[in-house]
């Protein structure tokens, strides 16, 4: 939040009213639209409220977009940092070495710092890991086609609007192997990479409408998950176990977990 809006925006009154209004933004954005599906009943919206509610949450949203905020990026940056500390936490070995990598890295510094980024490949690797496994747009921005196509035995009308689902295409076998592992290794000897030439793999999306801040988001998560790996060990309440954690997804413009992860850090004095 203080990176998009500064101080003002941090943990204040106004990065509070900020969040709160995100969570009303995503839940609107993720409410099921009969008019994106069947357009001839986009009419139903009067009916059920929801063309209201999204009038009323965008008319808040503009004051706060006219500060430059970025709420794609900040939710994304949440969300991506939270599903990896959940896998780690989850698989205990892939931690253990994640750990040692950066602990290696950062000798006798507190802290580890972006021009050590470059040297943390199996940190990078689990990153683009929870980015296949938890992709956090599930359907990216909607696109319209500028003519008439036919794929797959569909014909698709000029003007249609078209939605990809990067969830399912992450998840599919035909492009995957075990895709409903977390296997961050895959990535140590692939050349796949998420900035969007590789289309088994578009978290941001692709091509020229593409996510203009994925460098920016991923510096900051991969500074934001090295340091507390390097500096603490954890562990999850109650002596429970990474097979204990509950790893259901919600629904919404964004995957979150449905229940915020609880973990225990217990300084590291190595």
């Amino acid at each position: 939040m203080r990176v998009a809006l500064g101080r003002k925006y941090g943990e204040g009154e106004g990065g509070r009213k900020f969040k709160k209004l995100l969570g009303e933004f995503g839940e609107l954005l993720g409410a099921i639209n009969l008019g994106d599906y069947i357009p001839s009943l986009a009419w139903l919206n009067r009916v059920n409220g929801l063309d209201v509610k999204v009038e009323k949450v965008a008319k808040q949203f503009d004051d706060f977009l006219e500060r430059d905020a970025f709420a794609a990026g900040t939710d994304t940056i949440y969300t991506v940092s939270e599903w990896t500390m959940a896998e780690l936490i989850r698989h205990p070995m892939i931690l253990k070495k994640v750990q040692n990598e950066v602990r290696e890295i950062i000798g006798n510094k507190k802290y580890i710092t972006e021009n050590d980024l470059d040297k943390t490949h199996n940190l990078k690797a689990i990153i683009k890991e929870t980015l296949h496994f938890h992709p956090p747009i599930p359907l990216l921005v909607p696109r319209k086609s500028i003519q008439d196509a036919k794929r797959h035995g569909y014909d698709i009308a000029a003007d249609t609007q078209v939605i990809i689902n990067a969830w399912t295409i992450a998840r599919d076998p035909t492009l995957w192997d075990e895709p409903e592992e977390f296997q961050p290794e895959r990535f140590l000897t692939s050349s796949i990479y998420f900035k969007g030439h590789d289309f088994q793999l578009i978290p941001f999306g692709a091509g020229r409408r593409g996510c203009p801040g994925i460098s920016f988001a991923i510096t900051v998560i991969e500074l934001i998950l090295a340091n507390p790996v390097h500096n603490f060990e954890w562990t999850l309440p109650d002596g429970a176990t990474g097979k204990d954690l509950d790893m259901t997804e919600s629904t919404g413009l964004s995957i979150h977990r449905k229940f915020p992860l609880m973990a225990i850090a217990t300084p590291y004095f190595g």
